[in-house]
């Protein structure tokens, strides 16, 4: 019996090869493996001894030979392909034991030569070859299964079905890394492919999904770096389905409006968000920008969270807390709260410019919503240079709230947040409806997307509005640009549109 292992994370490499050899396998290995198991004293014969020819170009070819894949590749119980095996003299490879080259590694070097030298060939070419043929051997991919693998192989329970879950898991394995080789030249080329493979790599099970009765998963795409790449949990529950995908909304909106900016955020629309000279001033500003909805939501802070800031967010319930970092007094005081979840993210890092749409098997797959807006003043009357400020703030937090949507600020401070309606007056009327008490005076309002009529302005107008951002485009565009000069309000046109369903 022989049992082929070559692998690049050599993870109790040394384990396996001993006990695959106490329980009589010949071990074949290769270049650096091959070293690991001789030094740790254990028999072990050169791959060169199998193929009769040596290891060439620079370790490029070492195991693409008839020898080796004919000897995985066979059909025990095919008596035609016993007999070739005979007559090639090709002795059989009952176990293959493979790891892939670090190209998930290679590509954060950034360095071109290097991502391609890391581009291993040999490796699924065993992996898919052995997985093909898993009735009669048994593929290992995983360092995690190699003390399942020993304890079936002594007690002979490597049956049909364990060898067809290794093969499951190996099949997944060449396809993730082909996935990441594929994005890397389409990245590379600009190329519009007819196919487009992602491929993730397993974090965790969930508790659940959006609901108690639906199952979950976290995957991680490792082809990307952005905010969440390098997320960090410091405290906290296990992070739920809903935690992530509100923890994302939350993080791509404060990372947008920039430095010193935070968020609040509940079901995966913003409900407040300020910008100021400080984290703890932003923070009170969102706060009392809504104190109602932002009761068992999310926090997103663009910077350090210090102790002043951590004992005012303490006062209430929040799921969780998403910051560039907290200091040590700030987590004294916050982790005495064992269910609120304390997590860093990277704000120094971009946005991953795609949005994956999966629809009962169709997919969209877009560029992400980052279009530059354009500002045309439209009325007669022009924003002040405060208000210049506020309408792009706005239009800012506007583009992350649920269309149809209408965002109403002042100071770099949200008034106000209508989203999700089925109308464009429903979503500014739900503002008043939602903040009866509150004075919208010399505020500005921002649209996702134009008015088809002149009932916002109008509204706007009655509320107090001074100035009004908007996409324009509608073929009534001229009824509210006579509106607003009616009005005194100022209205700047941008050429974009941002729904988001």
């Amino acid at each position: 019996m022989r049992a082929l292992i070559s692998v690049t994370d050599k993870k109790n490499v040394d384990y396996l090869a001993k006990s695959l050899s106490d329980l009589g396998y010949e071990i074949v290995s290769t270049g650096g493996t091959l070293k690991k198991i001789l030094d740790s004293g254990i028999k072990a014969i050169d791959i060169e001894e199998v193929t009769g020819f040596p290891e060439i170009l620079d370790g490029r070819v070492k195991t693409l030979s008839p020898k080796v894949h004919g000897a995985i590749l066979y059909k025990r119980d095919d008596e035609e392909h016993k007999k070739t095996i005979l007559e090639q003299d090709i002795e059989p490879i009952d176990i293959v034991v493979v790891n892939l080259y670090d190209f998930q590694g290679a590509l954060k070097t950034r360095d071109h030569d290097n991502i391609i030298e890391n581009i291993d060939i040999g490796g699924p070419t065993l992996i898919r070859s052995t997985a093909k043929n898993y009735k009669d051997v048994l593929i290992v991919t995983d360092p995690s299964d190699y003390e399942e693998v020993v304890e079936r192989l002594k007690n002979k329970t490597d049956d049909l079905e364990f060898r067809e879950k290794l093969a499951a898991k190996a099949f997944s394995l060449t396809a993730y890394y082909d996935s990441m080789i594929s994005r890397y030249f389409l990245n590379r080329t600009s190329l519009d492919s007819k196919y487009y493979s992602l491929g993730f790599e397993k974090i965790s099970d969930l508790r659940y999904g959006e609901n108690p009765s639906q199952s979950a998963k976290v995957y991680e795409d490792n082809f990307v770096e952005s905010y969440l790449s390098n997320l960090e949990i410091l405290h906290g529950k296990e992070m739920s389905f809903n935690n992530y995908n509100d923890l994302n909304v939350a993080v791509e909106l404060a990372a947008e409006l920039g430095k010193n900016s935070v968020v609040g955020l509940k079901h995966a629309t913003p409900c407040a968000a300020s910008k100021a000279e400080s984290i703890y001033e932003a923070y009170i500003k969102t706060y009392n920008a809504d104190p109602v909805s932002i009761f068992g939501g999310i926090i997103a802070a663009n910077g350090i969270v210090d102790r002043d800031t951590a004992v005012e967010m303490s006062k209430i319930f929040l799921e969780i807390i998403v910051a560039e970092d907290f200091t040590e007094e700030a987590l004294e005081v916050l982790t005495e709260k064992k269910n609120i979840r304390l997590v860093k993210v990277d704000f120094s890092l971009s946005s991953v410019n795609i949005d994956v749409k999966y629809l009962n098997g169709k997919v969209l797959i877009q560029d992400k919503d980052q279009a530059v807006d354009g500002f045309e003043v439209v009325t007669d009357k022009k924003p002040t240079d405060s208000e210049i400020e506020d309408l792009k703030f706005a239009m800012t937090v506007v583009k992350h709230a649920k269309s149809n949507a209408i965002v109403i600020a002042k100071d770099l401070v949200t008034l106000g947040i209508g989203g999700g309606q089925t109308s464009r007056i429903w979503a500014l009327e739900s503002i008043g409806n939602n903040h009866p008490d509150k004075s919208f005076k010399n505020s500005v309002l921002a649209s996702d997307a134009f008015f088809p009529f002149d009932d916002c302005v109008t509204l706007a107008g009655e509320m107090g509005v001074k100035s009004i951002i908007q996409p324009g485009g509608s073929k009534k565009d001229i009824d509210s640009i006579k509106k607003c000069n009616e009005l005194n309000i100022s209205m700047v046109f941008t050429g974009q549109r941002h729904f988001k369903h």
